[in-house]
């Protein structure tokens, strides 16, 4: 998938008091629906034998997803803690990627880094990486980070304090939040033909590998499909399709310009 274009070093723009809004609308709506899903895990921590204070703390400090089910699902299959918080550091490695790319988008000043760092996840990634321009970037990261840290906490104490009032969170459909806004959020970004033959691979390779791998680990493989999907549709003997605003294959063009060849 093709990300925004960076902009310059030290340039900022502004954002309208429209697109303010559009940006402030579209991060809370991801992080009220994806924040919900901290119900899910909270029943499932506690079902998995976690105390209230110990299901709290993790998505306090760890405050991811992903790993925070892999974790709380390997200790409720009986799996001992080092292995099990091994899969979901190795499955959280993911984040890393994320920062350096927003690393170089934001740009925040230095001190306020380590608490962004906390806020790198995949949908405040999403929804920062979808605007144009830094300051856009910046609000969609905040707002979405913010968003989503209050309510995911406020839900997994919720969750965990009346597990057994709620029973199964699948039944609530709350399993599902956190994909299904993900998926909503890469849509519209899935245009050209590389990124459809990546999507189309990764959803068969997590198919395939599913019912084969731990929890998590399918998601990590599925990432795969990206360089393999630029190797097959990369053009023979030459760099990959150039692709213009619309989709279609860009050219060279060259001008005469003070005796010199523009390109």
């Amino acid at each position: 998938m093709t990300a925004p274009p960076i902009p310059a070093a030290g340039s900022a723009p502004g954002v309208s008091e429209t697109s303010r809004a559009a940006v402030v609308r579209d991060a809370l709506g991801v992080g009220v629906a994806v924040g919900l899903s901290g119900f899910a895990f909270g029943v499932t921590s506690a079902g998995a034998g976690l105390s209230l204070v110990q299901t709290c703390a993790l998505s306090l400090l760890v405050f991811t997803g992903a790993s925070q089910f892999a974790l709380v699902s390997a200790l409720g299959a009986g799996g001992g803690p080092f292995a099990a918080a091994a899969g979901a550091f190795f499955l959280g490695t993911r984040n890393a990627f994320y920062g350096l790319r927003l690393s170089q988008l934001l740009r925040l000043p230095r001190i306020v880094r380590p608490l962004a760092a906390q806020w790198v996840i995949d949908e405040t990634s999403a929804v920062a990486l979808a605007q144009r321009g830094r300051a856009a970037a910046r609000l969609g990261f905040t707002v979405t980070g913010a968003s989503l840290y209050v309510l995911w906490n406020l839900t997994t104490f919720i969750g965990a304090l009346g597990a057994s009032a709620l029973g199964d969170p699948a039944a609530w459909g709350l399993d599902a939040a956190g994909p299904a806004v993900f998926l909503a959020l890469l849509a519209p970004m899935v245009k050209g033909r590389t990124e459809r033959a990546a999507a189309g691979l990764a959803v068969l390779l997590a198919l395939v590998f599913l019912p084969l791998l731990p929890a998590g680990v399918p998601v990590l493989l599925s990432a795969l499909a990206a360089p393999v999907a630029l190797a097959l549709t990369r053009r023979p003997g030459g760099s990959g399709p150039r692709t213009g605003p619309h989709g279609c294959a860009g050219r060279r063009t060259r001008t005469r310009t003070g005796g010199r060849d523009s390109r």
